[in-house]
This record gives structure tokens, sequence and C-alpha cells, in this order.
């Protein structure tokens, strides 16, 4: 689900929570070496969230935060944030040629360039976190 998240909003919040789980304690996130990734330039996205970039000349950038159930990529456009909320079992994460991730979940998608030793790492914990993490039954969802 593509959220705006620029204001707190409890009903908002708890969508969130109830898709991908309670962000990560202080010790989880020292343990895990840290759960959000490096600025990650857009390089493209699905129409909705295309509509949302066009809006302002600024640079097309995203990170990624990592969460129990799955993953929130946020990015921002004019002074609105949003979120893309993907859970683990919507998740499709795709490594394309020239150093591309492809990112998608349903029909929203969104392609990142991954030149640097750093995003690489952290898309590999994101797979294994994913791969560790993911329902193995419709039971467990």
């Amino acid at each position: 689900m593509l959220l705006n998240v620029s204001y707190s909003d409890k009903k908002i919040t708890q969508k969130i929570d109830d898709a991908v789980g309670k962000p990560f304690t202080l010790k989880e996130r020292i343990k895990m070496g840290g759960i959000g990734s490096p600025k990650l330039e857009i390089t493209g996205a699905s129409i909705e969230i295309r509509n949302l970039l066009i809006l302002d000349n600024n640079r097309d950038c995203c990170n990624i935060e990592m969460r129990p159930k799955g993953i929130i990529v946020g990015f921002r456009s004019l002074l609105e944030s949003y979120a893309l909320v993907i859970p683990y079992y919507k998740l499709s994460l795709y490594k394309g040629d020239f150093a591309i991730y492809s990112i998608y979940k349903d029909h929203h998608f969104i392609k990142v360039r991954s030149d640097t030793k750093a995003i690489q790492k952290f898309f590999k914990k994101l797979l294994g976190h994913k791969a560790d993490n993911a329902p193995t039954s419709i039971e467990d969802l």
C-alpha cells in the first residue's frame, strides 16, 4: 500500500504496524548492524509513484527500512513523505543489468541503482532477513 506519512496519524501507523510489524527495538537494531539502507537513486517506478515523483525537480531518491514482517520504501515529493509498505510475502526483488535492483509489490514497483558495495551489502542482508522471516504457509499470515 502506498501511503502519505507526512503527518502523524494513529490510523496510518496502525495500518503499517499490522502489515509489516512494529519497528525493531534499539537492541535489535544494533544486533542486526542497522536496519536502514543508504540513500538509493530511483531509476524507474510504476505510474502511480512516478506521478508523485515528477511533481518536483529534486533528485528521485528513496530509502528502505526493514521491519520484522516486511519493508517500508520511503520517498519524498514536494513537501510530502510517502511510504510503500511491502510485507515479505508480497515482496519480489530482482537484480537486473547495470546494477539495478527492482522492488515489486503487486502493481507497484521501484527500480534503484546499486552502484556501491554498501547498497549491495544491504540488499544481501534484506534477502537473508526475508528468507528467515517470510511466512512458510497460509496459517503464518
